[in-house]
C-alpha cells in the first residue's frame, strides 16, 4: 500500500464560453462501479444537457484510466479531462463534465480548452488531499484501565476508531501510520506495564 492524493471533497464548478455552460461534477470514488453510479445520477438530474463527458482515475498499482467524449468530437472532452487529474496526481476521482449547448461552435480547441477548465476549476474549488497507509490494531486491556488508556490515546491525537467494554475487559481499536506501529506498541507497554495485548487487524487508508 502507498500514499496516494485524491480530491478533499464532491463538488460542483460551473464555466460559461460562449453562451455554453459547462457544469463539472467532482468526486472521489473507490470503484468503477461507484463512478458508473454517479455518472448515472449525473445523466439523470441534467437529462436535458447535451453531453455528459467523463474521466476518471482510480487505484494506485495498477490505475484504472477511462474517459468518454460521449458526442463531442474525438479528443476534445474526456481526454483534456483526463490529462488535467493526471497532471494534479489524482486517483479514486472522477470527473463529469455536463455541457448545456449555447448555439455557438467552439472547435477543437475552445472546446479542449473548456472542458479542462471546467474540471481544473473544480479540482482548485474541492481541495487535494494526501490518503496514507495505516494499521488498524486492538488494543485488549482490563477495565481498571481501559477508560484512562482511551482518553490517553485520545489526548496524544491518535485515532481511535471504536471501544467496546465486553465482560473480559476493554477493547481499543485504533488506526496507526504504518511508520508508527513500533513506537505505538513501545508506548503502550510503557502505559499499561506490559498487560496490555496488541494485534493487528489489517491494513486500511486514512486521510492524512
Amino acid at each position: 500500500m502507498t500514499p496516494y492524493r485524491t480530491v478533499a471533497r464532491d463538488v460542483e464548478y460551473e464555466i460559461e464560453v460562449k453562451r455554453s455552460v459547462f457544469r463539472c461534477t467532482l468526486a472521489r470514488v473507490g470503484d468503477e462501479d461507484a463512478a458508473r453510479a454517479v455518472v448515472a445520477d449525473v445523466r439523470k438530474r441534467h437529462w436535458d444537457a447535451r453531453h455528459h463527458c467523463t474521466a476518471y482515475v482510480i487505484g494506485t498499482a495498477p490505475r484504472v484510466e477511462r474517459s468518454n467524449d460521449d458526442g463531442e468530437p474525438a479528443g476534445t472532452a474526456g481526454a483534456p479531462m483526463l490529462e488535467v487529474l493526471r497532471r494534479r496526481d489524482l486517483t479514486d476521482t472522477l470527473a463529469v463534465v455536463t455541457r448545456y449547448f449555447g448555439g455557438v461552435l467552439l472547435g477543437t480547441g475552445g472546446l479542449v480548452r473548456a472542458y479542462g477548465s471546467a474540471v481544473s476549476g473544480a479540482v482548485d474549488k474541492a481541495g487535494v488531499l494526501r490518503r496514507e497507509p495505516v494499521a488498524l490494531l486492538e488494543v485488549a486491556t482490563d477495565h481498571t484501565r481501559g477508560g484512562s488508556l482511551d482518553h490517553a490515546l485520545r489526548a496524544a491525537g491518535r485515532d481511535v476508531r471504536d471501544v467496546a467494554y465486553t465482560a473480559d475487559g476493554v477493547r481499543i481499536e485504533l488506526a496507526v501510520p504504518v511508520a508508527e506501529v513500533a513506537e505505538l506498541r513501545r508506548w503502550l507497554a510503557d502505559a499499561t506495564g506490559g498487560t496490555a495485548a496488541v494485534s493487528t487487524l489489517g491494513e486500511t487508508y486514512a486521510d492524512a
